[in-house]
């Protein structure tokens, strides 16, 4: 773009004098520098025979140039202080127009200032000093960030430098926002935010951006930093493209990382390394820290209202003393205005006064700030000057509403406003109007600077906050509506531990009612660090029961992140009955306030331990790695969702987040000292970050082809060097020097792709695991291989079968080595190569990771299966199972101690273990296909353990009743008939068995309790169906097999006795029903299905209906006689698969729902369909009609659920989960059961969670969250008062309500 006309004539008006007094050459550095003219352009210039020659060579180059050469050379002669020479110039720089008022805008302000306005930037302030050189930097800056689809332009400089009044300022200008950003300008302020501040920002700043939208567009605000991350980048890159978003005040990187969505940025810092951590192009703009006294001088005589030249002498020392500072200038501008005659005072005050250098590392001029303050407080009025010392309570960095100056002080809003706008006036204290709030702030060296005067009375000003807060909030604590509710929550233990005031202390942290508050609005993390602060100044009879708050907090945070908040009396119900969170939970729920909740409370809890320490949800996405710091203090974890995050081990809280690479990212690693992260990813790339400042040092990106799985420091830092392995086909494993580009050598061997390395305790060896079914030590020295251990001869069944081996890890003194292959773990002696010990897993499982303890012979792996075993291998036996995780186990580290272990998952989840609790633990797990039998306060579980033993427990205390022998066969399901005494068993090889197994055994072990019990369950069968289709039912308590029923072929699916405990009827994946009477073993078999019968229900309790009702994934219902074996109905139901059927109470009708998303129902008479139900948008799995019989209810794999009404097959209420987040793809959404309660009022439903519904609004009652997830079904007592279900990691829960 040619140069405007304007500009050009000014240029050639000047030519003459230009050329007679420019050198060329000063003015052309700084020209290259900005990159407007070319050194090839410099030499033609540089060769011309005479100064003045070159002067004109450099103006007809500039007349060939655009407007940004122009400004850049307008900038060279400031800088080279031709200010005679600019100044003529500056009225014509591009977008600048005036109207006689140096600064003021013409008609095209009122447009400018509107867009400006609307975004959010800030008035210019009322004494403003033009800076045009600086000014014009950042605007060409700015222009170059227009050819950059995304880009940073960082403005930095000390606090109080004019940072930003500057960048405001730089787009006041029509030509830059017409041309670069017609989008818009959106300004935000930072400042030090903690998570929660920083995603209102963003929910503030998407709200601002999705206004100019159409309402459809519209969404609710996002409810976690990635999703805010996820909307912006969305908005900024696809609805306002050609925009540019203004952060003001940025301190910390990993803040930025939030806003590396590749759009334009320009930010304002004290920091100006920050940018080095995001992606993008980057320019600087270098503010200086202090004024020339020119422009200070200026300061002064705006604030006088005097002309510069006529300022007395005193002004010139009183600059010299604030040493050019942008905000001491101002502080006694301030304090002159309003006292003009004050001139000697003030500046012997700035002489004479001498305060202590508070920080003496600074790089501001402390001593200045001190005086000026000093001075500016003094002025105040008496009554005033006390309220200012108030201000000493405040932290630095924090921005407060005037709300809780109104507390403080105890003065009505318009009070406070005028006596704060006092001291803004005064500059004591600054003011951000960009929100819908002013919010007030210090400065850092004026609070140091109260701290320091008015330290003798800290505790006194603490104190005060706390008992203003106290009269303020007696009926009630803040609410949402409420402007300071945010700072008492996040502030009001700091005040009172500085207050000394413990007792109130305590109170406030071991409340249920303070941990629902901060938790709502902050998330768990800075309540665990109130325990961990705050912990050491508890009296003993107190410590106690802060770490029981804390454990809490610890395993219950992740769910204390989601949306909708969840009832935290409900979940703290669960803790131990020893637990001080349990009693007080007990006690809110009992009380009449809360009359007509729900609550429930586990009535087995002894029988469920919670072996994770902490549970934390870092990422959004698959978490492939984990690791700790060897200071045990940090983890690092690394996944799909391409970030790097750093966290404290004591409480989850995220110290660094990191976009790390371009893909997933597979594996990350500290060094020995903990000061460096390595990374690796499928994007080819090794990546070392330095952790503390969270920037990229290195990055290693040619010499892998193909994505790189593991990375690992060695174990000492003498000889620091980094191993990789990737999926090369040859140069797959490598050694890397940090202070050297390429490799320094590569270990060859594998053909094949390389999973995992691991070197030696002594980092003399490094092993490595390959998809070739080796694993190989290599000489770390030499990078020559030592030996190969051939895995795969020691596990394939045939040669033709591929043994891919996962990892492998080395016992602590290094003479043992394992690995992980298929679903074993193999441990050989590393000098002789001899396998010392194999230990076989699950068969349908898989070993993902193993890793030996530094500090023991503990020995942990992950599975495929969700789990985590530990091994004793001295013992070689299996010491603890860690149940918690919801999906596939990637990784598991022991910390350098031994004292924790730590897994992380496909789950979205880390969990820490502390090793000495899981150490001792119990592993039996429960399968989720189970019966229960209510009788009174009697409640007996039968269900198959994880070694495929029946059990009958008792469900109030977990014991078992009764326990068979493994079984060879899978256990498929169960059911219990009290009368005449029975229980079923059904196997997957297609037979049915009644057994006279003993229970003397089982007695022996338990003891002499356990016979007691035994009598209360005495008279009850039992039917235990098996994958082989074999079925046995038995009698209790005596374990005595009945009888063993064989004619199915394939797995028996269900099983159920009639009422009168003669008949059993199974259901099997042969396709066929049978009838026995288990007794004589005749049986009836009910052929006509196509596919696999899941499920049967008898139309009546009654004797005399001997009718069956059975469903089946072929489409088809069928009503059987089963007396006589024949088929009185054929009934083609649905398109889809038939997922659930269930019979009407009154017997009139039944339901039936499907893969094809419709439920139909049916008549009893006419076996016609009466109404066919649509609106589910996923497959419907469940249904039940209510007790009666005038409401339907349906869920599906959505996790919504439909209540109907029978009477017109109308829809009566949707119940859906108000909102959903990532957790919900891994819990799963299938609604698998549903339960009326006796009063048709309340409805229950499983899946994912436990969750209770008020039938008439449709709206959740309660939540409960099990460990597991994916609960197939639930028992429910008769009073609908008991619930009975098992999760998918072998929990049993039962839950009583509280009343």
């Amino acid at each position: 773009m040619a140069l405007q006309e304007r500009t050009r004539r000014s240029l050639l008006r000047l030519r003459h004098q230009l050329e007679q007094d420019i050198k060329p050459q000063d003015l052309m550095d700084h020209m290259i520098s900005d990159g407007v003219i070319t050194v090839d352009e410099e030499e033609k210039v540089r060769i011309k025979p005479t100064r003045k020659d070159q002067a004109a060579a450099l103006i007809e180059l500039l007349l060939r140039k655009d407007d940004r050469s122009f400004i850049s050379f307008y900038n060279a002669l400031v800088k080279e202080t031709y200010y005679d020479l600019a100044k003529p110039l500056y009225q014509d720089l591009p977008g600048v127009s005036f109207n006689g008022r140096k600064g003021s805008f013409d008609s095209s302000e009122t447009s400018v200032q509107i867009m400006l306005s609307e975004g959010g930037v800030p008035q210019r302030p009322v004494v403003f000093v033009s800076r045009p050189e600086l000014l014009n930097q950042v605007r060409m800056k700015l222009d170059l960030l227009q050819k950059d689809a995304g880009g940073w332009v960082t403005v930095f400089g000390m606090a109080g430098s004019g940072k930003s009044v500057l960048a405001a300022e730089a787009v006041r200008d029509q030509r830059l926002i017409e041309e670069c950003f017609p989008n818009g300008i959106h300004w935000l302020s930072i400042g030090q935010l903690d998570k929660s501040d920083l995603l209102v920002k963003i929910q503030s700043l998407c709200f601002r951006l999705e206004q100019n939208l159409d309402s459809q567009s519209q969404q609710r605000p996002p409810t976690s930093l990635d999703e805010a991350k996820e909307r912006l980048r969305f908005l900024m890159l696809r609805r306002f493209p050609r925009s540019l978003l203004i952060l003001d005040d940025i301190w910390d990187s990993s803040v930025l990382k939030v806003f590396d969505i590749h759009c334009r940025i320009l930010l304002t810092t004290r920091n100006r390394s920050l940018t080095d951590s995001v992606s993008g192009a980057k320019y600087e703009v270098e503010v200086e820290s202090g004024l020339d006294d020119r422009k200070a001088l200026e300061i002064l005589a705006l604030y006088t209202k005097m002309n510069q030249n006529a300022l007395p002498v005193e002004a010139r020392d009183i600059v010299k003393e604030c040493k050019g500072s942008p905000l001491v200038v101002s502080l006694i501008g301030a304090l002159l205005k309003d006292k003009p005659n004050r001139w000697d005072y003030y500046l012997r005050q700035l002489r004479q006064k001498q305060f202590k250098r508070i920080r003496k590392s600074s790089s501001y001029d402390y001593d200045a700030l001190d005086q000026a303050m000093a001075a500016s407080i003094e002025v105040l009025p008496d009554e005033h000057r006390e309220l200012y010392k108030d201000l000493t309570v405040l932290q630095k960095d924090v921005k407060i509403p005037a709300k809780i100056l109104c507390v403080l002080w105890d003065l009505e809003p318009e009070e406070v406003e005028d006596i704060l706008q006092e001291f803004v006036n005064k500059s004591l204290l600054f003011v951000d109007n960009n929100s819908r709030l002013n919010l007030y702030y210090l400065h850092d060296l004026q609070l140091d600077f109260l701290v320091e005067q008015n330290r003798d009375q800290i505790e006194s000003l603490h104190s005060k906050v706390v008992n203003q807060y106290n009269h303020h909030y007696r009926e009630a604590a803040p609410t949402s509506g409420d402007e300071g509710r945010l700072y008492w929550i996040r502030f009001l233990t700091y005040h009172l531990a500085k207050a000394q005031m413990f007792q109130e202390l305590y109170s406030l942290m071991f409340s249920l009612d303070w941990v629902r508050m901060k938790a709502k609005v902050m998330g768990p993390a800075p309540l665990i660090n109130d325990y961990m602060e705050y912990g050491p100044i508890l009296d003993k009879e107190n410590s106690e029961v802060c770490s029981q708050f804390q454990e809490f907090l610890s395993l219950n945070g992740h769910h204390l992140e989601q949306r909708p908040f969840p009832d935290v009396v409900q979940l703290a119900l669960s803790q131990p009955h020893s637990s001080a969170v349990y009693r007080q939970a007990r006690e809110q729920a009992l009380h009449p306030a809360n009359a007509g909740k729900l609550y429930f409370e586990l009535i087995n809890k002894r029988t469920i331990e919670n072996l994770s320490r902490l549970v934390i949800h870092p990422h959004l996405g698959s978490i492939y790695s984990a690791c700790f710091s060897h200071d045990g203090t940090k983890i690092a974890s690394c996944g799909a969702s391409k970030t790097l995050k750093v966290f404290k081990s004591t409480s989850g809280e995220k110290l660094i987040e990191i976009q790390a690479h371009d893909e997933e990212v597979l594996c990350c690693a500290f060094s020995p000292d903990d000061h460096l992260l390595a990374t690796c990813s499928s994007d080819r790339k090794v990546k070392v970050w330095n952790i503390q400042q969270g920037k990229l040092l290195r990055t290693f990106e040619e010499e892998h082809e193909e994505q790189v799985n593991h990375c690992e420091f060695t174990n000492m830092s003498q000889r620091l060097l980094l191993a990789t392995c990737s999926n090369d086909s040859i140069l797959n494993v490598k050694l890397w020097n940090l202070n050297k580009p390429s490799s320094q050598n590569t270990m060859f061997g594998h053909f094949e792709p390389v999973n995992h390395c691991c070197f030696s305790p002594d980092d003399a060896y490094l092993s490595t695991s390959s998809n070739d079914g080796t694993v190989k030590l290599f000489q770390v020295s030499a990078a020559n291989e030592w030996k190969t251990i051939d895995v795969k001869s020691f596990l394939s069944e045939s040669d033709d079968e591929d043994v891919l081996v996962k990892c492998s890890t080395w016992t602590a003194d290094g003479k043992r080595i394992i690995c992980a292959a298929r679903n074993a773990v193999l441990v050989f002696d590393v000098q002789t190569s001899d396998m010392l010990l194999d230990i076989k897993t699950n068969r349908l499982s898989t070993v993902q990771y193993c890793h030996a303890c530094p500090a023991s012979n503990l020995l942990a792996l992950a599975f495929s299966n969700y789990a985590i075993e530990l091994w004793d291998l001295e013992e070689k036996k299996k010491r603890a199972d860690c149940s918690g995780h919801l999906s596939w186990v990637q990784q598991v580290q022991f910390s350098k101690d031994g004292s924790q272990l730590l897994s992380c998952s496909d789950d979205q989840t880390i969990r820490l273990w502390e090793t000495e609790k899981v150490h001792t633990s119990s592993a039996v797990s429960l399968k989720r296909d189970s019966d229960v039998l209510f009788n009174g306060e009697e409640i007996i579980v039968s269900a198959a353990d994880n070694c495929n033993r029946l059990q009958v427990r008792d469900g109030r205390t977990g014991s078992v009743l009764f326990q068979s022998q493994e079984l060879p066969f899978r256990i498929r399901s169960t059911c219990m008939c009290r009368n005449p005494s029975a229980v079923v068993l059904g196997q997957e090889n297609g037979n049915v068995q009644v057994s006279g197994l003993t229970a003397s055994r089982v007695l022996r072990t338990i003891g002499c309790r356990i016979r007691q019990l035994l009598t209360s369950c005495r008279e009850v069968l039992l039917a235990v169906a098996q994958c082989t289709g074999r079925v046995q039912v038995l009698a209790l308590p005596s374990g005595k097999l009945l009888a063993t029923l064989l004619g199915h072929t394939k797995t028996v699916l269900h099983c159920q006795f009639c009422q009168n405990g003669q008949t059993l009827i199974t259901s099997s994946e042969d396709t066929t029903i049978r009838v026995w009477k288990w007794k004589s073993g005749e049986c009836k078999v009910l052929q006509g299905h196509k596919e696999q019968v899941r499920c049967f229900s008898l139309l009546s309790d009654s004797a005399n209906d001997s009718r069956l009702l059975s469903w089946s994934f072929d489409g088809t219902v069928k009503v059987w006689d089963i007396e006589s074996g024949e088929k009185l109905q054929d009934i083609k139901a649905h398109q889809g698969a038939i997922l659930s059927c269930h019979v009407s109470p009154d017997r009139c009708l039944f339901a039936t729902t499907s893969a094809d998303k419709t439920t139909k129902l049916w008549s009893c008479e006419s076996w016609q369909c009466v109404f066919t139900l649509r609106g589910h948008q996923d497959c419907v799995r469940s249904c039940r009609f209510s007790w009666d019989s005038k409401r339907l209810a349906t869920g599906d794999d959505n996790g919504e659920i439909r209540i109907w009404s029978v009477k017109d097959g109308s829809l009566l209420k949707v119940c859906s989960q108000e909102s959903k987040d990532a957790t919900d793809s891994v819990r799963g959404g299938w609604v698998t059961d549903l339960h009326f309660s006796p009063s048709n009022s309340v409805l229950v439903s499983t899946g994912g969670y436990i969750k209770w519904w008020d039938v008439a609004r449709g709206e959740s009652l309660q939540t409960f969250y099990p460990t597991g997830s994916a609960l197939k079904k639930i028992h429910v007592s008769p009073d609908f008062s008991t619930f009975v279900t098992i999760d998918n990691i072998g929990i049993l829960y039962i839950l009583k309500r509280v009343a």
